[in-house]
């Protein structure tokens, strides 16, 4: 169904084929996209996905310029960096964004499929699936689109990446999609947007602290997450697949 289409009618879903035409629509002009989604009621419910990591800045303040009353969904996945959940409270007053949902794991979940907390040392997967994929998938029921912070510079699994994709019954937009990290760290210091304070510790990309170590110089920025492992997402940007755990 066409945007234009939808406007006479209540959100209701995605077809996988929209994904393709908003991106001709839209020719890469992520900017463009991200006013549109947050402005025009076509496109349903939205919800941006933040985890206030090392890039998270540039996105939420772009999304607050535009929109600050945007949901922003923040997985707490109980193994976050104590300075990732301080930035996460600094960020979110200094960009006075208006409506920020901590999501958490299940805690009957947890007591049965990670009881010792020591799921991630031999099943990253599966921690990831209880810890962040099944909080998140359930808070994303009750929106028809969500935005992404994704960027293809960040690793060789991202150098395709689209503006806009489908995720089963919903859209995904990742409107930084094409920024180089020079253009980020431009974008930061022009806006004095607050770093991460972990970056400066040579940590380009933060998850949750079992799972994330420095990365050394010429290594591509998420080399730092799950080294080590056949790993180099943690799921959520894998749709169709159910949390398995």
């Amino acid at each position: 169904m066409t945007v234009a289409a939808r406007r006479a009618t209540p959100p209701s879903g995605w077809a996988p084929a929209d994904a393709p035409a908003l991106n001709s629509r839209f020719t890469g002009d992520g900017m463009a996209a991200l006013e549109a989604v947050l402005t025009d009621p076509a496109f349903g419910r939205v919800a941006l996905v933040s985890s206030f990591g090392a890039e998270s800045a540039v996105l939420l303040h772009l999304a607050a310029r535009i929109r600050p009353d945007v949901p922003v969904l923040f997985v707490e996945t109980g193994w976050l960096f104590p300075e990732t959940l301080r930035y996460a409270e600094d960020l979110t007053a200094h960009l006075r964004l208006a409506d920020v949902r901590w999501l958490r794991p299940d805690p009957a979940a947890l007591a049965v499929a990670d009881p010792k907390r020591l799921r991630w040392s031999y099943d990253p997967d599966g921690c990831c699936a209880i810890r962040k994929v099944a909080p998140l998938k359930a808070a994303l029921r009750e929106f028809d689109l969500w935005i992404s912070g994704r960027k293809a510079h960040q690793a060789a699994t991202r150098r395709q990446l689209p503006l806009f994709e489908a995720d089963g019954p919903r859209l995904k937009l990742n409107p930084l999609a094409d920024w180089s990290a020079a253009r980020l760290r431009a974008y930061a210091v022009a806006q004095e947007l607050p770093p991460h304070p972990l970056v400066a510790e040579g940590y380009p990309s933060i998850g949750c602290s079992p799972c994330t170590s420095r990365v050394q110089p010429g290594e591509d920025p998420r080399a730092g997450r799950w080294r080590g492992w056949d790993k180099t997402e943690c799921g959520i940007h894998r749709p169709g697949e159910e949390p398995a755990f």
